[in-house]
C-alpha cells in the first residue's frame, strides 16, 4: 500500500517535475535531451550479458570508473550500462566511454514511476543492478526483484540526517533496503543502513580511493605549476552556491592586510559549470584581476584569481595547488570530494560541514593530511600561513600520499561481491567468514 500511494505521488508530480527540468534548462539545455529515456523509452539493441551501473552525477561516475574497469576487465564477454541522472553525469561517463570504448554504454535512468522501471527492465535486461551511494528507489528495487536481478548498493553512505529521513517513510524504504547487498563505505555507514531495514550490509570502504588520478590531468597541473613559477597557489575546489563570496572577500582581506610578494593566486572552480558566469562576475564586482581557464586564458603576474571553469580538470588543478580547501564545506552542503586531493597529494583545508566525507574528513584529519577550519576567513589565514611554512606543507602532502594509498582496496572487494550474487543468502548465514563489519577491512 505505501508503494501505491508512492506511485501515485510521483504520477501526480510528473508536471512540477517537467517545470523542474525547463527551469534547469534555462542554464543547461541538455536537461531537455533523451526525454524518452526518463520514461523507460530507449533505442537500439541491447548486448546479451550486462552489468547495469547507476551513477547521478559527476562525483558517483568518477567513483565509479575502478569499478567499471574491473568489471570490463574481469568479465570479458560482459558490457557494461552506465545510467545517470543529470547531464554533468552523463558528460563524465561519455569520457569513460572514450577511455574504455563500445562495451560500455549509458542512458538516463527512468523516473521511479512503474511503467517506467518496467520498461528499463524489460530492454535491458541486466544480469546484475549496482546502485552507487545512497540511491534507494522503491519501484526500482522492486521491478527487480521481480525480474530476477540481484541488486547491489555500493560505496553505501548514509548520514544521520538522511538516516532520520528514511525512517520517516519506514514502511516504503525497508522492503527496498531489505532487498538489496550493500558495501557500505564504514561501519557508522553500515549501522545507519540496518536500520532503515538493511539485512545483508559489508564494510568495504570507499571505491573513491581505488580512482587513479588522470596522468594527462597530472602532467597538465605540472606543466601548470612549472609556469607559475615561484608563486604560491591556494585552490578552492568545487565550491558550492554561496561559498564564492565568501572565500573572494576572505582572500582580499588577506590580500590588503599581508605584503606578499610574489602575490598568491587564488585558483576558485566552481563545483557546477552553470555557475561559472555568475562566478566571474563576483570575481569582476571585487575588482580582483582575473582570467578564465574555460577561455583558454593562463594567469599574468598580476592575475589574482584564475577562474576554473572547465570540466574533468581537477587533478590539474590539485596538482598546481600548494593547498587546496574543499568546497561544500564551509556552509552544510556535507562536503565535496577530498579524496581526489590526497591522490594528488594536495594538502587539503576542510570546513565543518564534511558529513558527506565524514570518516574520510576525519581519518585525514588526524592523519596530517588535511586541517579543519571554522569559515572562509580562518581557512585564509591558515592557508596563508602553510603557504609560508615549506616544511608544513611537505609534510601535509607525504601524508595526504599515503592516506591515499592505506585506504585502497574496496573495488577489488566490490566486484568479488558482485561475482558472488548468487551465495548472498548462504553469506548472511555464515557470519564469521562472510561478515566484514569491521575496520580491519577497509
Amino acid at each position: 500500500m505505501a508503494r501505491l500511494i508512492y506511485s501515485l505521488v510521483l504520477i501526480l508530480a510528473q508536471p512540477l517535475i517537467w517545470l523542474r527540468l525547463l527551469w534547469r534548462a534555462r542554464k543547461q539545455p541538455a536537461y531537455l535531451h533523451h526525454i524518452g529515456e526518463r520514461y523507460g523509452f530507449y533505442p537500439g539493441t541491447v548486448p546479451q550479458k550486462l552489468f547495469w551501473l547507476h551513477a547521478v552525477s559527476v562525483g558517483e561516475t568518477r567513483a565509479a570508473e575502478p569499478l567499471i574497469r574491473a568489471l570490463l576487465d574481469g568479465f570479458p564477454e560482459h558490457s557494461v550500462l552506465m545510467t545517470h541522472t543529470t547531464p554533468t553525469g552523463r558528460d563524465t561517463g561519455e569520457e569513460l566511454i572514450t577511455r574504455y570504448g563500445p562495451r560500455l554504454t549509458q542512458a538516463y535512468l527512468p523516473y521511479d514511476l512503474p511503467g517506467a522501471c518496467r520498461r528499463f527492465f524489460s530492454h535491458f535486461a541486466p544480469v546484475c543492478g549496482v546502485l552507487m551511494e545512497t540511491e534507494i528507489w522503491p519501484n526500482l528495487i522492486a521491478s527487480a526483484k521481480r525480474n530476477a536481478v540481484p541488486m547491489l548498493l555500493a560505496n553505501a553512505r548514509l548520514s544521520e540526517r538522511s538516516k532520520t529521513g528514511y525512517r520517516r517513510f519506514s514502511s516504503l524504504i525497508e522492503p527496498a533496503t531489505a532487498s538489496l547487498v550493500i558495501a557500505a563505505q564504514t561501519a557508522a555507514d553500515a549501522k545507519r543502513l540496518e536500520e532503515i531495514g538493511a539485512r545483508r550490509v559489508h564494510v568495504f570502504g570507499n571505491l573513491k580511493f581505488d580512482v587513479t588520478p588522470s596522468p594527462e590531468k597530472q602532467r597538465l597541473g605540472g606543466e601548470w605549476r612549472k609556469a607559475l613559477g615561484d608563486r604560491r597557489v591556494w585552490l578552492a575546489a568545487s565550491t558550492r552556491e554561496g561559498e564564492e563570496a565568501l572565500i573572494l572577500d576572505a582572500f582580499a582581506r588577506t590580500s590588503a592586510i599581508e605584503a606578499i610578494d610574489p602575490p598568491i593566486l587564488l585558483v576558485l572552480v566552481p563545483r557546477h559549470p552553470q555557475r561559472f558566469d555568475e562566478v566571474a562576475a563576483m570575481i569582476e564586482a571585487r575588482n580582483l584581476r582575473f582570467c578564465r581557464r574555460g577561455k583558454g586564458e593562463f594567469p599574468d603576474a598580476k592575475t589574482r584569481v584564475w577562474l576554473g571553469d572547465s570540466m574533468g580538470e581537477m587533478p590539474a588543478y590539485y596538482t598546481a595547488a600548494d593547498i587546496a580547501l574543499i568546497g561544500g564545506t564551509l556552509l552544510p552542503f556535507g562536503g565535496q570530494n577530498l579524496i581526489e586531493a590526497a591522490a594528488c597529494a594536495c594538502p587539503t583545508l576542510v570546513g565543518t560541514h564534511t558529513f558527506n566525507f565524514a570518516q574520510a574528513a576525519e581519518d585525514a584529519v588526524v592523519r596530517g593530511a588535511a586541517r579543519r577550519v571554522s569559515d572562509a576567513d580562518d581557512a585564509a589565514r591558515e592557508a596563508l600561513r602553510l603557504l609560508d611554512d615549506d616544511a608544513a606543507l611537505s609534510a601535509m602532502r607525504e601524508a595526504s600520499a599515503l592516506f591515499a594509498r592505506e585506504h585502497r582496496g574496496a573495488t577489488e572487494k566490490t566486484v568479488e561481491l558482485i561475482r558472488n550474487q548468487e551465495t548472498g543468502d548462504r553469506c548472511r548465514e555464515t557470519e564469521n567468514s562472510c561478515d566484514l563489519r569491521s575496520e580491519k577491512n577497509l
